[in-house]
C-alpha cells in the first residue's frame, strides 16, 4: 500500500482537506490551498491532551508499579511466577505497541486508535479493582501461613482478562500520544517547532511524574491502607483521563491514516532480490532511478555506499515501465534511490536497536528484584516505625534519572559542547554508551549490595521475618538506594538518547513505528528477563551452591545472578562500541556520500557539464 498524502478529518470547528492523490500540477496546488486550511491550535487542546496523559500515566503506572507485590500477596503466587507474569506482561504491552503503530497509520489514524487505547486501561483497572474487591476473585488469605491456596483457573482468568485489557488500552497508547500531541501543532511555522519541542519535554516530565506519585503515595495506600481503596484511585484517574481526552474532540487536528510505510520497505527489499543478478552501476548516486514527486513527505537523503546490495532494487532495466508521472508502474520491480536510502536507515538502526534491547535487561531486573531485596530490609524510617513500602523504593530510579536530566542538560552539555563543538554536547550514540555503561555499574553494585544483605541476615540479628519470604535482614533498604540511581542515570543517557535517535534517524512518515521500536526494545528484554530467571531457577534448583532465585532470598544467591547479568551486559556494551563504530548517521556527507537530486536536475547537470 502506498501511503498517501497528508489528511486529517473533518471536525464541526474546522474542516481541513480532503485526502489527494495523483502527481499533476492541479492536486498540488489543491493539496497547498487546502492544507493552508488547516486549523492548528496548539497549546489551546494541550490542557485535553496533557491532562489525559498525567492522569492516565497515574492511573496505569498506579495499577501496575505494585502489581508484583499484588501478585504475591493477594494471589499467593511464588515470587519466581510473579516475576515471570509481569515480565511477559510489560514485554507483551511493549510488543503490541508496534501492532498498535501499524494499524494506526494503516486503518484507523492516531484519535481512533487512543479513543479505543483509553477506554481498554479504564476497563483493564477496573477488572484489576474487582479482583480485589470481590472476594471470590481472589484466593483465600494466608496469613503467616506457609502454605497457602493459589488462585483457582477461574480467578486467573479474570485476573489475566484485566491485564489484557491493559495490553490493549497501553499498547495503543505508548505509540500514539507523543505524535497526537505533535500533530496539534504546524511543524512549518517557528512557533509550532517551539512548541512540539515543549511537548515532548512537557510529556517526559508528566511520565516522570506520574511513576513518583504512583510508586509513593498510591503503592503506599495499597500496601498499608487496602487494596482496594488504592485500586480505585487508578480506576478513578483513568475514568477522569477518558473524560478530559473526548472533551476536546472537536479542537483536535486528526490525521487520518494513510497506508502502512512497511509497503514501502516489501518493495525495496522485493525488487532487489528480483534484480539480484545485476552489476552494481559505477555512479549510483547519477545513475540509480529517483523520481520524487513535488509533495513527498520525507526529507531528501543523500546516497550512502553501505548496504549496497539494496542498490539494485533501483536500477532501472529496459523491462522497467513508468507512468505518465514518472512513477515507477511496478513498485515491486522498481523503486526510487530515495526509497531504497529510507530502507537503509532503518536496517542501520536494528544493530543499535539490538544493543538497546539487551540493555533493557538491567533495567526489568532493578524494576523486579529490588523489590524482594526490600521487603527482606530494614525498611523502616525513623523511630516512629513507618515502613517504606518494598515497591516505593523503584521511585529512587526515577529520582534519579529526573535529577540527572536536569544535571545532564545544565552543566554537562554546555560543558561539552566547548571541548567538541556539538550543539548537543556528545553524539546520540555517545549517549547511549554512556547508558549502557552506567548499567552495567548498576548491576555490579546490586551484586555487592545484596551480598552484604544476605550476610547481615545471616550474621547478625534480623527484624524478624516477612511472610512466605524469610528473616528480614537488619541492613538498611536505604542501601539499595545507589544501584537504583546508578539505573537512574542509565536511563537519562540510553532511554532518552534512544527516543531521539529514532525518531532523527528514521524516515518522517515512520515517526509512530520510531516510537514503538522503543518499547518493542523494552519488550524483547522483558521477554529475555523471563526466560533468565526460569532458565536460572530451573537450572540451579538442586545444585550443590543452593537455588540461585529462591523464594527465601537469604537462601538464595542472588547476588551471583547480578554478577551473571554484570558480564553479559559488559559483553553487550562491546557489541555496542563495535555496532556505533560501524553506523552511519542519516544524511551524514563523507567521501561517498552525494547530495540527492531528481533524475531531471541530474540530467541538466550532466549536460551542463558536457557543455
Amino acid at each position: 500500500m502506498e501511503r498517501k498524502p497528508f489528511d486529517v478529518e473533518t471536525t464541526e470547528d474546522h474542516k481541513p482537506y480532503s485526502s489527494v492523490d495523483g502527481g499533476g500540477s492541479d492536486s498540488v496546488d489543491s493539496f497547498e490551498d487546502e492544507q493552508k486550511k488547516l486549523v492548528y491550535r496548539g497549546w489551546k487542546v494541550m490542557p485535553f491532551i496533557i491532562g489525559n496523559e498525567t492522569f492516565e500515566k497515574i492511573g496505569i503506572i498506579g495499577t501496575l508499579s505494585n502489581l508484583l507485590v499484588y501478585l504475591t500477596s493477594v494471589f499467593n503466587l511464588k515470587s519466581v511466577t510473579a516475576a515471570t507474569i509481569i515480565n511477559a506482561f510489560s514485554g507483551t504491552i511493549n510488543f503490541g505497541t508496534f501492532l498498535a503503530a501499524f494499524l494506526c497509520d494503516t486503518y484507523f489514524g492516531r484519535y481512533k486508535t487512543l479513543s479505543v487505547a483509553v477506554i481498554a486501561c479504564f476497563l483493564g483497572s477496573l477488572v484489576i479493582l474487582l479482583t480485589a474487591a470481590v472476594p471470590g476473585l481472589h484466593p483465600i488469605p494466608c496469613g503467616t501461613q506457609s502454605s497457602c491456596q493459589g488462585p483457582s483457573e477461574g480467578q486467573i482468568a479474570f485476573l489475566l482478562m484485566g491485564l489484557a485489557l491493559l495490553v490493549v488500552g497501553a499498547g495503543g497508547i505508548r505509540p500514539c500520544n507523543l505524535a497526537f500531541g505533535a500533530d496539534q501543532f504546524n511543524p512549518k511555522s517557528e512557533s509550532g517547532k517551539k512548541g512540539i519541542n515543549s511537548f515532548f519535554n512537557w510529556y517526559f516530565f508528566t511520565f516522570t511524574f506520574a511513576q513518583i506519585i504512583s510508586l509513593t503515595l498510591v503503592v503506599y495506600i495499597q500496601s498499608n491502607v487496602s487494596w482496594t481503596i488504592g485500586l480505585s484511585i487508578p480506576v478513578g484517574l483513568m475514568f477522569l483521563a477518558c473524560v478530559i481526552f473526548f472533551a476536546g474532540h472537536k479542537l483536535y487536528v486528526k490525521v487520518k491514516a494513510s497506508g502502512s510505510p512497511l509497503a514501502g520497505i516489501g518493495h525495496v527489499i522485493a525488487a532487489a532480490i528480483k534484480k539480484r543478478g545485476l552489476k552494481p552501476v559505477k555512479q549510483p548516486w547519477i545513475d540509480l532511478y529517483n523520481h520524487i514527486p513535488h509533495d513527498y513527505a520525507n526529507s531528501t537523503l543523500k546516497y550512502t555506499d553501505q548496504l549496497r546490495f539494496l542498490d539494485k532494487a533501483a536500477i532501472m532495466t529496459p523491462e522497467d515501465k513508468l507512468n505518465s508521472d514518472g512513477t515507477a508502474s511496478d513498485p515491486w520491480k522498481l523503486c526510487t534511490m530515495q526509497k531504497v536510502e529510507e530502507v537503509k536507515c532503518i536496517l542501520r538502526v536494528i544493530p543499535i536497536w539490538f544493543a538497546c534491547a539487551i540493555y533493557y535487561l538491567a533495567i526489568s531486573m532493578q524494576m523486579t528484584y529490588p523489590v524482594f531485596q526490600a521487603l527482606q530490609s530494614d525498611r523502616r524510617l525513623g523511630s516512629g516505625g513507618f515502613k517504606i513500602p518494598a515497591a516505593t523504593y523503584v521511585v529512587f530510579l526515577m529520582s534519579g534519572m529526573t535529577v540527572f536530566i536536569i544535571i545532564y542538560d545544565r552543566v554537562l552539555v554546555p560543558s561539552l559542547k566547548r571541548v567538541t563543538g556539538l550543539d548537543t554536547g556528545i553524539t546520540l550514540l555517545q549517549r547511549i554508551g554512556a547508558g549502557i555503561f552506567f548499567a552495567v555499574l548498576s548491576l555490579l553494585v546490586s551484586g555487592f549490595i545484596e551480598e552484604r544483605r544476605r550476610t547481615f541476615a545471616l550474621t547478625r540479628p534480623t527484624l524478624g521475618s516477612e511472610p512466605r519470604t524469610g528473616e528480614i535482614s537488619s541492613m538498611s533498604a536505604m542501601w539499595l538506594i545507589p544501584q537504583l540511581v546508578l539505573a537512574g542515570v542509565a536511563e537519562a543517557f540510553a532511554a532518552i538518547g534512544q527516543m531521539e535517535f529514532y525518531y532523527k534517524q528514521f524516515p518522517e512518515n515512520m515517526k509512530s513505528f520510531a516510537g514503538s521500536i522503543f518499547y518493542v526494545g523494552g519488550g524483547v528484554s522483558s521477554y529475555l528477563a523471563s526466560f533468565l530467571i526460569s532458565t536460572v531457577h530451573r537450572t540451579t534448583e538442586h545444585s550443590p551452591t543452593g537455588n540461585w532465585l529462591a523464594e527465601d532470598l537469604n537462601k538464595a544467591k542472588l547476588d551471583y545472578f547480578y554478577f551473571m547479568l554484570t558480564g553479559l551486559m559488559f559483553v553487550n556494551f562491546l557489541y555496542f562500541l563495535l555496532m556505533a563504530r560501524w553506523y552511519r548517521y542519516k544524511g551524514t556527507h563523507d567521501e561517498v556520500s552525494y547530495v540527492v537530486d531528481t533524475v531531471d536536475e541530474e540530467t541538466k547537470q550532466q549536460d551542463k557539464n558536457s557543455v
